[in-house]
Parts: structure tokens; C-alpha cells; sequence
């Protein structure tokens, strides 16, 4: 019946914002918790967590809003610009048009990061901000990634992926190419994929065979925003430190969720996010990888209910 309730609510709506069209959809009551739930990215878009845990979220008593960004995923926009400035003005306008005073921020992997930086900018509009996956330094989890890699080609003694890591290692750290071969060593060594998934896990990557929202959407990549985000915000070069520094100054409340399999992340990077927003602020996840909210989906639901209060 909850379920039933809850679908009743579920609004699928094409926002126009500044002019451009901007995917958004909403799962639950409007009258209880907001939560907005930001991809990763850039060039991605939020049809793995629409998919499969925005409802499961929503029965827990959440009013749960996901969205693409301007130019990304269901969001075309021919002449999307893909700066910080831009991305704000939709959250603004998602605000207005859902009528919300505050709302809890969920930022996964590079959404955490307009998460931060839309908090810091606008701390009256946050109830919370819950980093899940999202990157402090982009330069520390490139070196955490070449590290990683590199152990295992080693251990292979794979030599022309050695070469591919001595080249990368030569690089210009803030260029496009840097970031972009980086990822490419991540997704080919599984720094994606959970080691042991749990049951629930398993069952929820099933539906990514048959799921036609996942299909169609979730396997989509913009080429341009990751270029257009480097060429304007440099965002391979950015450090959140001083950030979260300033949004503890304002009392704005910044929770972290990780995987333990998350080869993105270093167990130093997660132990200094630690030390910065407070040991019990940040839940260190076994059998888990980069998406958390599937990896493992009760325990998130569990977080998320608990840092709501």
C-alpha cells in the first residue's frame, strides 16, 4: 500500500530553466523530506539511482528529486556552457520550481562536488549536504588510480600496460588527457565493481539487462561536458579542502559514504575526510564500490534516514 501511495506521487516533468530543457523527476510526497540527488559525471546522468533506489528512497519517507544536468543525459542543450555558475542556476531554479526552502544534497562521485561548492555558496538552501563516492582532491584520486594500476600490471607483468602508466606518469597532471586515461586505467582494472557483492546488490545489477531505463540512459556519456568543465572550471585540478573547511564554518552539516572496494579512493583520502567532518560523519562500507547506493542500497537507506534527523 506505502508503495502504492508513494507512486501516486511520482511526477515526471521537463523543466525549462533559462531557456534550455532540463530532465527532472520526483519520487514521494511532496510534503516530506526533500533530497536532490546529484550524478556524477561530468557527461553522465542519475538514470542508474532513478532506476533503481529514487522509489526505494521515497518509501522511506523522503520526497526524492532527481534531475541531468544542463547538456548531459536527458538534458540536451545544444549550447549548454558547463561552468559552476550555470549548474547553480538550474539547482536554483529545480528549488523554485519544487517550491523547496532547503533540501538534503546527495552528491555521487563528481555531483558531491557541486554539492560542496553549491553549499558553500548558497548554505541557507542546504539542510545537508552527503558526499557518496565524490572526490576531495581530483589530483590524489588520479594518483591513487596510477598506484593501484600499476600494482596490478606489475603483478602480471603486463609490460605494455606498464608503458601506458609510465607514459600517463609523464603527463601534464591538470590536462584533459591526464584525468581521462586515469578513468580509462580505473574501469579497466574493475575500480567500478565491488570484490564480493552482497545478495542485494547482485539482484539489483540483474535489472540492468532487462531495465529499459538503464539501457537506454545509463550507459550514455557527453563528451562535451567533461571537456567543457575542464576548459572552464579546471575541475580535474580541484581541491575541496578549503571548502569543506568553510561549510563546517557555517554549520552546514557534510556526511560521506565509501566503499571500501572503491579503487578510486585510497584508505589515507577517505581517514583525511574523516579528520576533517568528524569520524562518525563518514560510513566506510565493506563489499562496496563506487555506487553505493547500489553496492550496498540498505545500508545507504539506513544512512541516509539516520543523518535526516
Amino acid at each position: 500500500m506505502k508503495a502504492l501511495i508513494t507512486s501516486f506521487f511520482i511526477l515526471l516533468a521537463t523543466m525549462f530553466a533559462n531557456g534550455q530543457s532540463i530532465y527532472t523527476k520526483t519520487f514521494g510526497n511532496s510534503k516530506s523530506k526533500p533530497v536532490i540527488f546529484l550524478h556524477g559525471g561530468p557527461g553522465y546522468n542519475s538514470a542508474n539511482f532513478e532506476a533503481t533506489t529514487a522509489q526505494k528512497l521515497a518509501d522511506e519517507g523522503f520526497y526524492v528529486i532527481v534531475y541531468d544536468r544542463r547538456g548531459e543525459g536527458r538534458s540536451e542543450a545544444a549550447n549548454a556552457q558547463f561552468t559552476f555558475k550555470e549548474t547553480f542556476d538550474d539547482l536554483n531554479a529545480i528549488y523554485q520550481k519544487y517550491g523547496l526552502k532547503k533540501s538534503m544534497l546527495i552528491g555521487h562521485s563528481f555531483g558531491g562536488v557541486v554539492a560542496t561548492l553549491f553549499a558553500e555558496k548558497h548554505p541557507e538552501k542546504i539542510q545537508s549536504i552527503i558526499l557518496v563516492g565524490a572526490p576531495v582532491s581530483l589530483q590524489e584520486t588520479f594518483t591513487t588510480i596510477i598506484a593501484k594500476s600499476k600494482e596490478i600490471y606489475q603483478a602480471k607483468n603486463d609490460k605494455v600496460n606498464l608503458n601506458y602508466i609510465a607514459m600517463l606518469e609523464n603527463m601534464d597532471r591538470g590536462s584533459i588527457e591526464y584525468s581521462s586515461y586515469s578513468f580509462m586505467h580505473a574501469m579497466q582494472n574493475g575500480f567500478y565493481t565491488p570484490k564480493n557483492p552482497t545478495e542485494e546488490a547482485k539482484a539489483i545489477y540483474a535489472k540492468f539487462k532487462t531495465d529499459t531505463l538503464i539501457t537506454k540512459h545509463a550507459s550514455q556519456m557527453s563528451y562535451q561536458a567533461p571537456q567543457g568543465f575542464w576548459k572552464n572550471e579546471k575541475y580535474t585540478t580541484l581541491d575541496l579542502t578549503a571548502n569543506l573547511k568553510n561549510l563546517k564554518a557555517k554549520n552546514i552539516k557534510v556526511r560521506g559514504l565509501y566503499g571500501k572496494d572503491d579503487g578510486l579512493y585510497a584508505v589515507s583520502q577517505v581517514k583525511a575526510l574523516q579528520s576533517e567532518i568528524g569520524e562518525s560523519n563518514v560510513k566506510y562500507l565493506d563489499n562496496c564500490s563506487h555506487n553505493v547506493f547500489i553496492d550496498q542500497q540498505s545500508q545507504f537507506k539506513e544512512a541516509i534516514k539516520t543523518w535526516s534527523k
